[in-house]
């Protein structure tokens, strides 16, 4: 078997745990980026932590198969929403580009960004706040997620990675450098982000009557299996996709397709 060298951020718990293990079990080598419990201790949220990340992994390896950008904060109650797009949008783009030029000399690699089924599933997010993350300009997402809640700021931070994967999936600098760019939506998966949401005193309740196909909540390692799928050559002619893993819950919402939204030029 081949094996390969993978980046994940947030992999000390949750969906990046999971991947992580999955990677290993399938022969590959894993360098894991957290705030704890990993190889490479470092804080996403401020570009000085960003720069300690990709420093970290350089000095385990020259080359990356593929990046993903697991580390991610929820939009709960008492949540700064400047730090969640910080941490969700910037921490997980600055990983990836940092690591850039050591997945084109993998001779084909893959990065999978971790979206979520609330830019559809929720109506009147901050669409001001992906904007400002698509145009790069950290200072001004900050300061437009400050003017929201941050339960409006988490789908926009996560909006804007799907659209950074399909928009620049499809450029010189990543597909003609052999890195495909995808993004996975996940729905309401059982990990410490969802026993977060079932104590918020607001959002708790709401999140009972989640719509689900299958019955149940989500597990990590069904989250995973597709990344992993992704990040594979099996997976060689997608490109700037958005995979939705959550049971259902989209169609269930949006049966033909989702309403769109209005959120200004880019």
């Amino acid at each position: 078997m081949d094996t390969r060298t993978y980046v994940v951020s947030g992999a000390a718990s949750g969906i990046g745990a999971a991947t992580a293990a999955l990677l290993r079990e399938q022969g590959h080598r894993v360098v894991t980026v957290d705030l704890r419990d990993a190889d490479v201790v470092a804080d996403l949220s401020t570009a000085q932590g960003r720069g300690a990340a990709v420093a970290g992994v350089r000095e385990q390896t020259d080359v990356v198969h593929g990046v993903v950008p697991a580390a991610g904060i929820g939009g709960f109650t008492g949540t700064d929403p400047a730090l969640v797009v910080s941490v969700n949008f910037f921490g997980a783009i600055a990983l990836v580009e940092g690591l850039r030029d050591l997945m084109a000399a993998a001779d084909g690699a893959a990065v999978v960004l971790l979206a979520s089924n609330s830019i559809t599933g929720q109506p009147g997010w901050a669409g001001d706040v992906a904007v400002a993350c698509l145009r790069g300009d950290e200072e001004a997402a900050r300061a437009a997620a400050s003017a929201h809640e941050a339960v409006m700021v988490y789908p926009a931070s996560k909006a804007a990675l799907a659209w950074w994967a399909r928009r620049e999936g499809v450029t010189e600098a990543w597909i003609g450098a052999g890195i495909r760019l995808n993004s996975v939506a996940p729905g309401k998966i059982a990990t410490a982000m969802t026993e977060q949401l079932a104590a918020d005193p607001v959002f708790g309740p709401l999140s009972e009557a989640y719509p689900s196909a299958v019955g149940r909540d989500g597990r990590a390692e069904e989250i995973a299996a597709p990344i992993a799928f992704l990040l594979s050559d099996a997976a060689s002619l997608v490109v700037g996709s958005v995979l939705y893993v959550d049971g259902g819950t989209d169609a269930i919402l949006h049966p033909l397709a989702p309403e769109g939204w209005e959120v200004g030029p880019l």
